[in-house]
């Protein structure tokens, strides 16, 4: 029986400007038209989202924020809020990203807040959890993503609000990935976790992030419980991206 279709977005992270940006995503439509099954989307840079929502309107492809605050205004400087992000037409937003946890040093706390923060604005979330290299080379992977689900959920849940994407932090731009199996064994128990911890949390669909290219992309989405991918540097190149997405659209094709 066939996978439900594919979800695929891109995290540009903090590169483009106006012009490329702009090129990239004329690029993408170009490439794929209207998908009329999965689901693509883009999270560029803060300054990009008006000019990108002006770039996609009449598109399917979705657009969201690589992060938000967990207030919705005030005097925090630098800081952009959900409702801001909702404003320039953005329809979900990353939270808890591992360059955010480690290099910003966010708790599971401050991430379960700015989740709850996009949902009062009307934003979908995509909370993403993962493990770093000491923490996989010591074995307590399975540990870690327990409590940062246990600690980041929101409360608000329902089935169509939450996507969950798990990224080994030591896989992320570094050209590594865990090995299928590794792959497999660890979305079950995020499943059957998620099970335990929501009353829908068995249908929030699971992305695997982490060095995803079009080279591994459709071994990797052929996967059980993985229902697409969080994508980094392939999603800034348009035919890497999209051959991604159609490696997903035929792995979930059976």
């Amino acid at each position: 029986m066939p996978d439900s279709p594919p979800i695929v977005f891109g995290n540009w992270k903090m590169n483009g400007r106006r012009t490329d940006a702009q090129a990239l995503v004329q690029a993408i439509l170009h490439g794929c038209g209207q998908p009329t099954t999965g689901t693509l989307g883009i999270c560029p840079p803060a300054t990009l989202l008006a000019s990108a929502a002006e770039w996609l309107t009449e598109s399917s492809i979705k657009l969201g924020g690589q992060d938000c605050a967990a207030e919705a205004s005030g005097a925090f400087t630098g800081d952009i809020s959900a409702p801001m992000l909702r404003d320039a037409g953005c329809g979900f937003t990353l939270v808890g990203h591992s360059e955010r946890r480690h290099g910003h040093g966010e708790s599971d706390a401050l991430v379960k807040a700015k989740a709850e923060a996009a949902f009062e604005a009307g934003l979908n979330v995509v909370l993403c959890i993962g493990e770093t290299e000491a923490e996989w080379d010591a074995g307590q992977t399975i540990q870690v993503l327990d409590r940062q689900l246990e600690q980041s959920l929101p409360a608000g849940v329902v089935a169509d609000n939450l996507i969950i994407a798990y990224e080994p932090v030591w896989a992320i731009g570094t050209g590594k990935t865990p090995s299928m199996d590794d792959i497999a064994n660890t979305h079950a128990h995020l499943k059957s976790k998620l099970a335990s911890l929501s009353a829908v949390g068995g249908d929030l669909p699971i992305l695997y992030g982490g060095s995803v290219k079009a080279a591994n992309a459709g071994e990797i989405l052929a996967i059980d419980h993985v229902d697409g991918a969080l994508v980094g540097g392939a999603s800034l190149k348009a035919d890497e991206f999209l051959a991604i997405f159609q490696a997903g659209l035929e792995a979930k094709a059976g």
